[in-house]
Order: structure tokens, then sequence, then C-alpha cells
């Protein structure tokens, strides 16, 4: 039902906009695209343009970053039997941010098109190892105050991306600032390759160790009672999550709340078990950013929303219900 959901919304996502654009147009369109000849064109070149040019590699990439952050964020939940624990809150995205940042205004592209989603990876894994440091050093256990030590490096992460940003080129210091903010207007076909090779075989990893991370949810001692290494395999899922993140982060830039919300909606569908919660967070996710980069698309058309703007704002009534709720 999810997977039907799933390829309903790209296709519905890929008709709306500031020129709207039947469904069964958009169905013809990518038919003609994809096995030319098959249907008769009824349609204007330049709505074959917008549609196969620009909103399907968009919605695509909304997808593919939503699946991302959902996936990231339900394997942190569980690794550090943590409710809150999200890319976002952690400090990974601000790092992921950070990196891609300092690639856009300073260091240029010295490795080509690996530049930023490398620069980001690296952002992001630092971003771990100081939430992982200060957790320590604040003798805080693994599970609790991780999410204070996450917020407390976001911040100065954040403070060092904005005096790079200061420090930068006045002229591109508009596009970056539109990026921090969450944007996937420069999708493209070809930026579509690095997201996808990076989650389909670390989403693949994460699931394999679905029992593992159910063993975690129940504690460290109880994991390692099972012959787990707890330090080590929560590292490793860092690493991977770092991964994700920073890929993600440098083609979407900075969206908040996706990790947060999604795991704790599935689980109200499918319950707790991590073998399905990861797949259905990754679908979750995905259905949710296609519509809120939709919702993006057309609340102040043709102008674009920051899409970051959008998953804050809904983020943010989905913490205070969660606050709510727990109490």
């Amino acid at each position: 039902m999810a997977a039907a959901l799933l390829g309903l919304s790209i296709v519905l996502a890929v008709s709306v906009g500031a020129v709207a654009i039947p469904p069964g147009t958009v169905w013809g369109i990518a038919l003609d695209r994809i096995l030319p000849g098959v249907v008769t064109p009824d349609w204007s070149a330049g709505r074959a343009n917008i549609v196969w040019e620009i909103r399907f590699p968009r919605v695509i990439l909304a997808g593919l970053v939503g699946a991302g952050l959902g996936l990231v964020g339900a394997a942190l939940q569980s690794v550090t039997r943590n409710p809150l624990a999200d890319p976002h809150l952690l400090g990974i995205s601000s790092g992921g941010a950070f990196g891609a940042i300092a690639a856009l205004l300073h260091t240029g592209m010295f490795l080509g098109l690996l530049t930023v989603p490398l620069m980001a990876f690296g952002g992001a894994l630092l971003a771990t190892v100081l939430v992982l440091a200060v957790a320590h050093l604040a003798g805080a256990s693994s599970a609790d105050r991780l999410v204070l030590a996450g917020v407390a490096v976001s911040f100065v992460i954040m403070a060092c991306a904005n005096i790079l940003i200061f420090l930068g080129d006045p002229r591109a210091t508009h596009t970056v600032v539109f990026w921090m903010l969450g944007g996937l207007g420069l999708a493209q076909w070809s930026n579509l390759i690095w997201p996808m090779a990076v989650l389909l075989p670390c989403g693949l990893w994460l699931w394999a160790q679905a029992g593992r991370l159910n063993a975690m949810s129940l504690g460290d001692e109880t994991a390692a009672s099972l012959g787990i290494e707890v330090s080590r395999f929560r590292l490793t899922v860092f690493v991977v999550a770092a991964l994700i993140t920073g890929v993600m982060v440098a083609f979407s830039g900075l969206i908040g709340f996706v990790g947060l919300m999604m795991p704790h909606l599935v689980r109200l569908v499918v319950g707790g078990d991590t073998r399905h919660v990861l797949p259905a967070s990754a679908l979750a996710g995905a259905v949710f950013l296609i519509w809120a980069d939709a919702l993006a698309r057309v609340v102040m058309a043709p102008e674009d929303v920051p899409i970051g703007v959008v998953t804050g704002l809904i983020g943010g009534v989905f913490f205070i219900w969660m606050m709510a709720r727990r109490r």
C-alpha cells in the first residue's frame, strides 16, 4: 500500500506547480520518454520539458531525501533508545551543511561533482564524533542527554557555518542561504545517481542489522548479553547515518524533522519491530517530503518556498504534540 501510495504521489506531485499539468499528460510524457513511439504526443515541447527535465528529477530527489532521512531517524532512535533522536537534532545535518558550505564558498570543486557530497559527509562525520565526545565528557550514558549534546554541537557548527558564509563571496551567499533553508530546485537527472548509490546499500545494510537494532532498543546490557559489541555497533550505525545524511544534505540543503516524525508515525501502524519500522519509515519519509515539496511549489507560486521552512513548521507542531502526548 505504501509503495502504491508512493507511485501515485510521484505522478500527482509532478502535475502540480505554477503550471498545472493533468496527470494523464504526465503519464503520456513519461511513457514517451521511456518508450518512444508508444503514445502519440498531444502536448507542447514546453510542457514536456517542465515534466521530464524539471519536475520528475525534483520529485524523485524529494523521495530519495525523504526516504534517507526517515531511515536514518528510525535507526538512530533504535540505537540510542531515544525517541527524539533525529539527524537534525543530533547535529549531523548541521555538520553536513558546514562541509557543503566550505566546499561551495571556499575550497572549490577540487574533486569535481563529488566535492560537495564528500565534504558534506566529512562534516556530518565530524559532527557525529563531536556529539559522542561531548556526551562522553558530560558523563552522560549512551542513551540519555544525547539529544542535548547534539543540539549544543549543532549550534556551534551552525555558528561556524555562518562565519564561512560571512567570509565568503557575497555574490554566492544568497544561493547558499537559500540552500541552507532546504531546496530541491537544483535537481537534475545526472545528480540522482549519487543519493541513490548511497541510500540503497546503506539502507539494505541497516535493514540487515534490524535484529541488532531491536536488541539495542532494549538496552545496552540486553544487547551485550546477546553478543553484540555495543560501542562498536553504535559507532558503525552513526557512521552510516552520517554518510546518508551528508549526501542528502549535499543535494537538498537542511531539511529537519523528517527523521523525527516518520518513525513515530509508522510505529502506530506497523508496531515497534525494526524490521518493519525501517522500510516503512523510508517509504513514509519519501511520500511526506514529496508532498511537502509540492506544497512549497504552490503555496506562493510562481516562487518556491524553501522546503525546510515547510518541514520546520510541520515538525515543530509535531514536536509539541509529542511533548504533550508523552506528558
